[in-house]
């Protein structure tokens, strides 16, 4: 690989049988020379572990911010998203499996620094920039870099992530992030180890930290996955935890399953489990519930958590009605609604635009 793609990283120590321990996140994978860790862009070389898939990207596309999910982060605006190959979990139902999952350079078959990035972004009138697609904790420096070089620009960056990474470069990279929709799996240890590879815990420790000591906004993700984590009991601690721990105030999508990569054999997710999980979290005190994945009018909405007026209606990613105020508060009865708004909302849709950066 070209070395201009290979760089120098700082979360790694050695040990005393001679491997060296990446720090990144909580694999915490120990390497001999020439080995890669779990997540497949991070390996030793020498007497260091390096990032091997800096600027390199298996693709670029334009989205919807609403798709990444965020309802709440500048409605209706577009943002250029992209990932690499490699991932530092390993999720059975991986929806995108054949990049995170991947093993093969092949994959990362476009090349873009920040500045081509961000060139590309400000050409398509994009307000923001989405590491996505795969987890951008393990191209942690390539991530910051590019949100460095957004901030310059007046864009905005966003980080679509399981959350499953180390303190220390957790708090090197949220201090970049304007926006983060980060996955919480399931509610159980269990879940995390036997179908993600990982633990819960540090997932909880990272929500905790973005919420409580960063300038980050948050958003959760939860796919439901039929007979593993969509019982009422799980998703009613699940949406406690997030009421007690981070607020009533966050917004909380659960999405639909479909059969993919290693779980072929469970069914998809029907909208009725959407539904009950959206009516057991406001139960618990969560303002602002959402369904995704399958068409749902009214798990598209945003309402007024004061006078339960729709504020925002939504088809698919369109946004067909908008009762906010320019100050982002509510038309009818004046509560401000948690998020970050502008005067009027974008004009995206559901448009998916793939493109191209060096052309």
């Amino acid at each position: 690989m070209n070395n201009m793609h290979s760089v120098s990283t700082e979360y790694w120590h050695p040990l005393d049988n001679g491997k060296i321990q990446c720090d990144l996140c909580p694999r915490f994978c120990q390497l001999n020379d020439g080995q890669r860790g779990l997540c497949f862009v991070r390996g030793r070389v020498g007497d260091e572990i390096r990032l091997l898939s800096y600027g390199l990207s298996s693709g670029f596309c334009i989205d919807p911010v609403e798709k990444k999910p965020l309802n709440h982060f500048l409605p209706g605006t577009p943002v250029l998203s992209f990932g690499t190959a490699g991932c530092n979990l390993a999720c059975r139902f991986c929806q995108n499996w054949d990049i995170s999952r991947s093993r093969q350079t092949q994959r990362l078959c476009d090349s873009a620094m920040p500045e081509q990035l961000v060139r590309a972004a400000i050409a398509h009138d994009c307000r923001s920039i989405a590491f996505t697609y795969n987890d951008p904790v393990i191209f942690h420096e390539y991530a910051i870099d590019v949100a460095k070089a957004c901030h310059q620009h007046g864009l905005k960056s966003i980080a679509v992530s399981a959350g499953y990474v180390c303190p220390a470069p957790r708090e090197a990279f949220y201090q970049h992030m304007d926006a983060a929709n980060i996955d919480l799996k399931a509610f159980t240890e269990r879940f995390y180890k036997r179908i993600c590879g990982g633990s819960l815990a540090p997932v909880l420790d990272t929500l905790e930290y973005i919420h409580h000591q960063t300038d980050t906004w948050l958003e959760i993700t939860t796919l439901l996955i039929p007979g593993e984590n969509d019982s009422d009991r799980e998703i009613a601690r699940l949406a406690h935890w997030i009421c007690t721990h981070l607020g009533d105030g966050i917004p909380l999508h659960f999405t639909a399953f479909h059969p993919d990569w290693k779980m072929l054999d469970h069914p998809s997710t029907p909208l009725d489990t959407l539904r009950r999980a959206r009516m057991i979290a406001h139960e618990e005190g969560l303002k602002y519930v959402y369904t995704g994945n399958l068409p749902d009018p009214e798990g598209n909405t945003t309402y007024c958590p004061e006078c339960d007026r729709p504020l925002i209606r939504r088809s698919g990613y369109t946004i067909t009605e908008w009762s906010l105020t320019p100050a982002g508060h509510c038309r009818y009865c004046g509560h401000p609604l948690a998020g970050h708004f502008e005067a009027t909302p974008g004009h995206w849709g559901s448009r998916r635009l793939p493109i191209s950066i060096n052309r």
